[in-house]
């Protein structure tokens, strides 16, 4: 198997920084117990406080997809409107190296 690794980025709208922050910081401790998470980094944009990344590896492709499915990422989904600005950017990478 491949591992995976995801790039997302996020924009929060205008005053929504801090609620967004909030948002994907209460994903990271669920997402470090479930199987195939090799890591889950949650970053902001130093010079933006507006911008959020989360840089992820999973064992594999199917992990990943089982992330998804998982209830703390399903509760947020419908807030990202509310949020960001647009909606997130999501990129997904195999190791080759």
């Amino acid at each position: 198997m491949k591992t995976v690794t995801v790039i997302a980025t996020f924009q929060a709208k205008p005053g929504q920084e801090a609620e967004l922050k909030k948002a994907l910081i209460g994903l990271v401790a669920p997402t470090h117990q479930e199987a195939g998470c090799l890591n889950y980094d949650l970053h902001e944009l130093a010079e933006d406080p507006t911008r959020f990344l989360f840089h992820e590896n999973w064992t594999s492709k199917a992990h990943l997809d089982a992330h998804l499915k998982n209830t703390h990422i399903q509760v947020l989904l419908p807030r990202l409107d509310a949020l960001c600005v647009g909606l997130p950017e999501i990129v997904i990478w195999e190791k080759i190296a």
